[in-house]
């Protein structure tokens, strides 16, 4: 039986894991995220001293809390020496192999691919290989993509990551564990992992990567990439520079008179409560971002890179939760904050509140025959925001499709009228329709599943046209 264990910290808003690997005295950390408090309350809990942090890579999609970890615990930090950053590290390259205690150690493979100096780490116990932190190489069922450092090297990248990912399953026994840190709902997989768990030799049967020739495998990879959130330009500068502790001490408070000024200057005031509650009663040119949807992706896409943003709870936990999230995507300090309900922040003034109009695909399907769709406006159009793969997949008939991440710089385009609008389940068609509502547009939002498109008798352009 092994003496090493593997911890997961899942960070599920962002479709990353990190790791903590021990044998009950000490401790590897493999890519935390920036809220470090909860590696060193893992610890705590399981009795161990962190000795070594490592990064596979310096990512794109969130701000490491490896640096600031590795300077709280006293821990070596192995960062690829081939990486240019601005920080005391130990620089590891392919090849080495470290010692983390007297039946730990691991082996630094240079997988180069999801980056150019990416790095892998064999992970091994007295009994040999027990599994591999792959980071952005190889995944449950994919791979990490391969342009995030520019459209001008996705193919030499695709062809690197198909060779890196061959290596490591020449290198580990079939059974050897895979511990990736993308593919569960991050943006730096090429697509989302098919599994909850792997080893090499499940890969072996239903990866891309290991099942096509070079050739094939970077036409398919390259074929597949959407757009990716806007706000990674600024993450790998961040993570060169080394980022320092996170300050998640409570922000400003904002009454109704401050709520409304920021609302009157244009700025971002986000409902983090359930689109559904937003849609029964919100404050007039709030914009709805609840909490039970990948939040921090898509506001932080979405907002200008910069401008203050102002969050709305019903409770001081909503507000500390969103602030944690945000902050570990470099958004370190909303500009204020407000808990309660929208009666508190309209100040009383009820002509301050509105709701939103929601409805269903079957209502749509009704309303486009002519027949009885209750006291919901006729559509004049109907708005597609979600992302090309999915347009692209299937889409409903004489839609007009603009991504949710494109819409605040095209809502002139949004055609005249009454727009309903729909995404792939209703969290991003409320962002959507708050949008378009703040822009004083009249909006009805189709809060479905578009898997209900069909059975409602909509009719649907095939895939690829």
């Amino acid at each position: 039986m092994s003496t090493i264990h593997i911890e997961v910290v899942e960070t599920s808003s962002l479709g990353d894991r990190s790791y903590l690997a021990h044998d009950g005295r000490v401790a590897l950390v493999v890519d935390p995220q920036r809220d470090i408090d909860r590696i060193l309350a893992l610890a705590g809990r399981l009795g161990v001293r962190i000795t070594h942090v490592a990064e596979t890579h310096l990512h794109n999609d969130y701000i490491s809390g490896g640096l600031a970890l590795a300077k709280v615990t006293g821990a070596a930090y192995l960062v690829a020496g081939a990486d240019e950053v601005d920080f005391d590290r130990t620089p590891v390259a392919d090849g080495e192999e470290i010692t983390v205690s007297d039946t730990m150690r691991v082996a630094v493979v240079g997988t180069p691919g999801h980056t150019f100096h990416h790095l892998s780490y064999i992970l091994s116990g007295p009994d040999g290989a027990e599994g591999v932190f792959t980071g952005g190489s190889l995944l449950f069922g994919t791979t990490g993509r391969t342009d995030l450092l520019g459209e001008q090297h996705a193919r030499a990248l695709a062809r690197h990551q198909h060779a890196s990912v061959r290596r490591l399953a020449d290198l580990l026994p079939d059974g050897a564990h895979i511990w990736p840190t993308h593919g569960f709902g991050s943006f730096c997989s090429a697509t989302q992992s098919d599994a909850p768990d792997s080893t090499i030799g499940r890969e072996k049967r239903v990866n891309p990567a290991l099942r096509l020739e070079a050739d094939d495998f970077v036409t398919q990879t390259l074929a597949g990439l959407d757009a990716y959130p806007a706000y990674y330009a600024h993450m790998g500068a961040r993570n060169s520079a080394g980022a320092g502790l996170i300050d998640l001490t409570p922000v400003e408070t904002a009454d109704a008179t401050r709520l409304h000024e920021r609302i009157a200057a244009g700025e971002w005031v986000v409902d983090l409560r359930s689109r559904k509650a937003f849609a029964r009663r919100h404050l007039t040119g709030t914009l709805s971002f609840g909490l039970d949807g990948p939040m921090a992706t898509w506001l932080a896409w979405l907002s200008p890179w910069g401008t203050p943003i102002t969050l709305l709870g019903e409770s001081a936990e909503q507000i500390a939760v969103a602030q944690r999230e945000l902050a570990r995507i470099g958004i370190d300090r909303p500009a204020a904050a407000a808990t309660g309900g929208p009666e508190e922040w309209a100040g009383g003034d009820g002509t301050r509140l509105d709701t939103l109009t929601t409805a269903t695909f079957a209502d749509l399907a009704a309303a486009r025959a002519g027949r009885s769709a209750g006291d919901l406006p006729a559509p004049d159009a109907v708005l597609d925001v979600r992302m090309g793969n999915e347009w692209r997949d299937g889409h409903i008939d004489g839609a007009t499709h603009i991504p949710l991440p494109e819409l605040p710089a095209r809502l002139a385009e949004v055609p005249a009228g009454t727009v309903w609008v729909h995404c792939g389940s209703g969290y991003r068609a409320a962002a959507a329709t708050s949008l378009l509502n703040r822009a004083g547009r009249e909006a009805v939002h189709i809060d479905d599943a578009y898997a209900d498109a069909a059975d409602a008798g909509l009719p649907l352009t095939a895939p690829g046209n």
